[in-house]
């Protein structure tokens, strides 16, 4: 197979996807998202550089880089036109219009009766300083975004009021999260799950000595071994938004209950790779194959 890379950089995980396509007698390139030029009435109708995607076996999309409204908007219709001119595309272009949206994948789990923390999402200051008033603790997110940025805790009015305001100036929308005490009592502790085609391929426990547990800002990773509502919530949360592979993250509160806090559509797994019994990138890579054999029996008929 000829498998393109997508993605902001030939950074660590696009060359490990590279590895592994190679690995399996594949050829993959890297291609920058950001590049693709479509064209109507004249072919290639997508290109990136001198490759029509068009005439490419698969597409792994690893990345989006930030960009304005229309150029996300851009690359997810091109996402969507290579899957209709019958390119298999990993992960979709409809789970990742699912997933980079935190409110959709919020929005869904909920619909589909996951447990997921309290949440209010608007465009009016007044209704998230009654949405932090109600909960008192919450975690404001931007609506966009990934790696923990531009997240913050908050638990006291006048801060409240000054990060609101702060995001009024930005145009932005209101994404107020409850903040759920953890299990242990602390805040620093929760579970990233890597699921691939329907299977979980590898789990860890997140820790760190604040609230935040991204790996990329220091997090500590121990392996974990899932009881199996936890495998199943982190399954079904990944089957909502129809991720073909996916990083779930849960969180075990005090009582019991584990709430799905995140899914992500374009999940790294540079950190869960030592705590793996197989290869993530390889699995990802023969998922694709998988696909791609079925598309091709379903051409035939």
């Amino acid at each position: 197979m000829r498998v393109a890379v997508l993605g902001s950089g030939p950074g660590w995980h696009t060359r490990d996807l590279v590895r592994a396509l190679e690995a399996r007698g594949h050829e993959g390139r890297f291609l920058p998202v950001d590049s693709i030029v479509a064209r109507v009435g004249s072919g290639p109708g997508l290109a990136i550089d001198a490759t029509d995607l068009g005439s490419v076996d698969g597409v792994l999309l690893r990345t989006f880089p930030r960009g304005s409204l229309e150029q996300i908007v851009f690359r997810i219709d091109a996402l969507h036109h290579l899957e209709r001119l019958g390119v298999p595309v990993l992960n979709p272009a409809r789970v990742i219009e699912r997933t980079v949206d935190k409110f959709h994948t919020s929005a869904l789990l909920e619909q589909a009766g996951l447990p997921t923390p309290r949440t209010v999402v608007a465009e009016n200051m007044d209704a998230a300083m009654e949405a932090f008033r109600a909960m008192g603790d919450v975690i404001v997110k931007p609506l966009f975004g990934s790696n923990g940025r531009g997240i913050v805790r908050v638990d006291d009015e006048e801060l409240a009021y000054r990060v609101f305001r702060a995001l009024a100036l930005e145009r932005a929308v209101y994404y107020v999260q409850e903040a759920v005490p953890s299990a242990d009592g602390g805040g620093g502790r929760d579970l990233r799950v890597f699921i691939v085609g329907g299977v979980v391929v590898a789990s860890i426990w997140r820790t760190s000595d604040g609230w935040r547990t991204n790996l990329s800002r220091g997090a500590r990773a121990a392996r974990a071994e899932l009881c199996d509502s936890w495998r199943d919530l982190a399954l079904g949360a990944a089957r909502v938004v129809g991720a073909e592979y996916a990083g779930v993250d849960l969180f075990p509160a005090p009582d019991g209950t584990a709430y799905v806090l995140e899914v992500n559509g374009s999940p790294g797994w540079r950190g869960l790779q030592p705590f793996a019994d197989t290869d993530i990138a390889g699995a990802i890579v023969g998922h694709l194959e998988s696909l791609a054999a079925m598309h091709d029996s379903a051409a035939g008929c």
